[in-house]
């Protein structure tokens, strides 16, 4: 996403090859392409995404709606991913899905290529395709995440989209089935559980209570499940096949 630009004096006449480059303004329907142009022009601002060609552009964000639900969320996630082998992670990195959508979502899960993932490592170092889980923490932005970004995500087959509504106090998992997300429902203990990640448990009231050691303490009964285990050995089979 590297602009290149031409160097003149502040007093010397633009000239037919330079361009000006645009702000970007929340609302803005743009190409991928000029999306990226323009967002990499104003390194300034944090975060931008380009959801069905229009650019939307998130509020600062606050510690107890975001900050903390976010941070839980990664150390969950990063705990599980240091005991799969073959799986990875990314916080907040652009994520190429089409040519009119390039969210940048809070966290994601993803398979590695070895591994039987479809999502890749583009030459530029930007991530293309689509990862196995994706996870936002829905303040402000709790209307598209909810509307356009879930059927971006559905149509683009993301199998899981795991949403943290701060404040409805409510952790919805969805599953995409025939093309359309439903809502995974808890166990009999409250426990929420991956399908395409065996062992990725969640307890959705320790998350909304900030209890991060509740919530991995659950995670860690799943990582000791058989079921991770067995989905762990199947991952080094695929690694050892794809060498």
């Amino acid at each position: 996403m590297a602009v290149s630009t031409v160097e003149r004096s502040p007093m010397s006449p633009m000239t037919e090859k330079e361009t000006p480059i645009p702000p970007l303004n929340n609302g803005d329907r743009l190409t991928r392409a000029e999306f990226e142009r323009i967002y990499a022009a104003h390194p300034e601002i944090k975060k931008a995404e380009l959801i069905e060609g229009v650019v939307y552009m998130p509020s600062p964000a606050r510690h107890r709606e975001h900050g903390k639900p976010h941070f839980d969320a990664i150390v969950w996630i990063g705990t599980y991913i240091a005991a799969t082998p073959g799986s990875e992670g990314s916080n907040n990195a652009t994520l190429r899905l089409d040519l009119e959508n390039e969210p940048q979502p809070d966290a994601l899960l993803r398979l590695t290529p070895e591994s039987g993932g479809v999502s890749r490592v583009g030459e530029d170092g930007y991530l293309e395709g689509t990862p196995e889980l994706i996870l936002e923490v829905s303040a402000s932005s709790a209307s598209y995440d909810l509307n356009q970004k879930k059927r971006v995500y559905a149509r683009n087959g993301v199998p899981e989209y795991v949403v943290y509504l701060a404040y409805e106090q409510r952790v919805i998992w969805f599953v995409l089935r025939d093309g359309v997300y439903g809502e995974q429902q808890p166990d009999e203990d409250g426990v929420l559980r991956s399908e395409r990640f065996p062992g990725l448990w969640l307890l959705p009231g320790a998350l909304l209570a900030g209890n991060l050691s509740g919530v991995l303490e659950t995670l860690q009964q799943g990582l000791d499940s058989k079921e991770h285990k067995t989905f762990c050995a199947a991952l080094a089979r695929r690694r050892k096949e794809a060498k």
